[in-house]
């Protein structure tokens, strides 16, 4: 369904207006749309049957996910960078250790 029928019946609930098939047609109509009458007749039963108020509640209740920081992503891509580093450290050393063993082995 589209958003602007939506959008007419949230600013209809929002005046205090009842939310019905004409009047969100009209206000479609002012905003230069094609109402389509299905669509309009089966949002306004739709929405009959939900609480607009409530619906409205509870999605302004669930919290957002905080974007990563620039900052965090960096010490992250640091601290990998110096797991890395210290992976190869220890792979060259054992590598030595291995020679030498070949030579007193």
């Amino acid at each position: 369904m589209g958003l602007e029928y939506i959008y007419a019946a949230l600013l209809l609930h929002e005046l205090d207006k009842p939310v019905e098939e004409e009047a969100i047609k009209k206000i479609l109509e002012a905003a230069g749309a094609t109402p389509d009458p299905a669509r309009t007749k089966v949002l306004v039963e739709t929405l009959s049957e939900v609480n607009i108020d409530e619906v409205l509640k509870q999605a302004v209740a669930v919290p957002a996910a905080a974007a990563p920081t620039p900052a965090k992503a960096e010490d992250e891509k640091v601290e990998e960078k110096k797991k890395e580093e210290e992976t190869k450290k220890k792979e060259e050393e054992e590598a030595a250790l291995a020679g030498l063993s070949a030579l007193f082995g």
